[in-house]
């Protein structure tokens, strides 16, 4: 299970206008914002976007100037893959350290949605089991051991949610390198990369229909 919620994508225009900071083109500028406050790239700009963006890393530094945050969702085995990803990513987490007490836990808390019958079922035991250490540690004066309990029990399908701030370069390395990931997690991120603005010229590359 993974979820993209409160996206936003910020310096389009700023970047737009760099790019053309090289050839002193900026006259040739056909960009503006929309009713809604979008920046719409016009016919020129386009253009140039799309011809940069292909040329490779050296030539598109104004992608790395395009900001998205967004807040994801999902559990602790994905999380661990995304880590990877250090070079322009900044990530503030709900605290599992801090808040893993504060809430009962429930089934829903954790990914299960590709678990078999047999599995989801002994899933139910053990997120029964953590409920039942989760509420001695608050009866019983908050012991140490009981905390060390729920944070070494606690499974890798435990969701958290993280407020993720990346460029497009970055979200172009991460789409060539897990579109085609066993993980369905990384499916669904690659999904929300292609709902950005302008994300088929500007991070995929597609050729013009």
């Amino acid at each position: 299970m993974l979820k993209c919620e409160r996206t936003s994508v910020m310096n389009l225009e700023n970047a737009m206008r760099g790019a053309r900071n090289p050839m002193n083109s900026w006259a040739r500028m056909d960009s503006e914002y929309d009713e809604d406050g979008n920046y719409v790239l016009g016919p020129n700009d386009l253009d140039l976007a799309r011809r940069l963006r292909k040329a490779g890393s050296d030539h598109r530094k104004f992608v790395r100037q395009i900001f998205v945050s967004v807040d994801v969702t999902a559990p602790m085995y994905w999380w661990k893959e995304y880590d990877t990803y250090k070079v322009a990513t900044v990530a503030n987490s709900t605290s599992t350290m801090h808040k893993i007490h504060a809430k009962p836990f429930e089934l829903d808390d954790f990914s299960h949605d590709h678990m078999t019958e047999e599995t989801l079922k002994f899933m139910e035991t053990v997120v029964a089991q953590l409920e039942s250490i989760r509420l001695k540690y608050m009866q019983e004066g908050k012991n140490k051991d009981d905390w060390y309990d729920m944070i070494q029990l606690l499974p890798s399908s435990y969701n958290q949610m993280r407020t993720c701030t990346m460029n497009y370069e970055t979200l172009i390395n991460i789409y060539f390198a897990r579109r085609n990931h066993k993980l369905q997690e990384w499916h669904t991120f690659c999904d929300w990369i292609l709902t950005l603005p302008y994300a088929k010229e500007l991070i995929v590359a597609e050729e013009e229909a």
